[in-house]
């Protein structure tokens, strides 16, 4: 005799199981303790088998009833219903296992090991407020050109068209990771190409005019802050590093009677050691902070708290203070300021000046320069350019040299 649904409702547990039939196979177990478990009896191969398919009262009898009616279309299909939810289960995690996120966390963890630490981190905080809360959980096989698109419209909206950019970027280099580890066949990132608005080119505020670079060196030593900001300003277009590099400068990677830098790769942008030569004038400004904070571990610790280093905004914030718009000079603008007067002034070798800006140099052979190459050319150059902004420091007068050095 067929369940009715208040039939159903009304079973009560006894002191043994209890099995309340309905048709088909399909049967109502009562535990006991109340529960109440649909199942369906079955022959496969010869052999009896069970399948689940709910909980009363969550699955009510005719929901039972449609699922027992479509394990026996594959019954007569000559499909194990039982073996099919297996499969169907393990492909549900196997989709979930090759999500966009699982997969973008998996390349970030093996890249992360090239980066340094701002931009490894820059990189997943892009991800995680940009692309997971729409695309993370999806498969990435099923992530197509549109869906990306939807997502990365979102930070063009809010006016970060570069910043969209750089997600695409990020994005592309995802799904070619999955390409390589055979979890997708294609990268709809490359279809974006030409979809998303063009960057505005901004470049970093930097001082360049040799007589400006004279005013500013003056203005550096009238500055009335602390001392430590004060030596990180003088030192900061002495040894043209990146600001990130300067602020968290140790002592124990200086070596001041040989007159240098080292800097690990590990601090550095292209994940390779750094080698600084330090001019006369670079030694003297180090000596006299190494008196203050020589027993510390950071050159340049931070106000709060000299576990740290200096904040990263400790530089540009000195130089609104002494009266330098964020369109005038920027904490990379020493970078820009040394790059273009060594170059359009003082002459010296474009090599020479990339190599100490510790931009990607190749030799010949296509081989990557290391840190000690061309080192005593490169201690000229370095003398020379703190001497030049000695004398501009002095006169404001544009000093030129005929010849290229080296």
């Amino acid at each position: 005799m067929a369940l009715t649904d208040t039939a159903v409702r009304k079973a009560k547990p006894m002191d043994k199981p209890q099995r309340l039939f309905d048709g088909g196979g399909l049967y109502l177990e009562l535990s006991p303790a109340g529960g109440k478990w649909w199942r369906l009896k079955y022959r496969f191969g010869g052999k009896e088998k069970r399948l689940s398919l709910g909980t009363y009262p969550d699955t009510g009898l005719a929901d039972a009833r449609a699922k027992r009616d479509a394990a026996r279309r594959l019954l007569a299909a000559g499909v194990d219903p039982g073996e099919q939810r297996k499969a169907e289960k393990a492909a549900g995690e196997e989709r979930a296992a090759n999500s966009f996120e699982v997969i973008a966390r998996e390349w970030h963890a093996k890249q992360s090991a090239t980066w340094v630490e701002l931009h490894a981190s820059r990189i997943m905080l892009r991800l995680e407020n940009d692309i997971f809360p729409w695309l993370g959980r999806r498969p990435i096989a099923d992530i197509g050109a549109k869906e990306l698109l939807t997502a990365i419209n979102r930070v063009v909206d809010r006016g970060a068209v570069e910043s969209a950019h750089r997600v695409l970027q990020n994005c592309g280099q995802v799904f070619r990771y999955a390409i390589a580890t055979g979890r997708t066949e294609r990268n709809p990132a490359a279809d974006l190409r030409g979809a998303l608005p063009p960057v505005k080119q901004t470049h970093l505020a930097a001082i360049t005019d040799p007589s400006a670079i004279g005013a500013l060196l003056r203005a550096i030593d009238s500055y009335q802050g602390s001392l430590v900001t004060k030596c990180a300003l003088r030192l900061a277009p002495l040894v043209f590093v990146r600001p990130g590099e300067l602020r968290q400068a140790e002592w124990a990677e200086f070596d001041l009677d040989n007159a240098q830098w080292n800097l690990p790769a590990e601090k550095m942008k292209m994940r390779e050691p750094h080698l600084v030569p330090l001019a006369p004038q670079a030694v003297c400004v180090l000596r006299e902070l190494q008196a203050l904070t020589g027993r510390a571990r950071y050159v340049f610790p931070s106000a709060r708290s000299p576990r740290r280093p200096m904040s990263n905004n400790a530089v540009l914030s000195a130089l609104r203070r002494m009266g330098y718009s964020t369109d005038e000079m920027s904490g990379h603008g020493f970078r820009a300021m040394a790059r273009t007067v060594l170059d359009e002034v003082l002459h010296f070798r474009p090599d020479y000046i990339e190599h100490q800006l510790a931009h990607a140099v190749k030799d010949p052979n296509g081989r990557a320069y290391n840190r000690t190459a061309h080192l005593p050319e490169r201690r000229k150059m370095m003398a020379a350019w703190a001497d030049y902004l000695d004398v501009l420091k002095a006169t404001g007068n544009v000093v030129t040299m005929a010849r290229k050095a080296g």
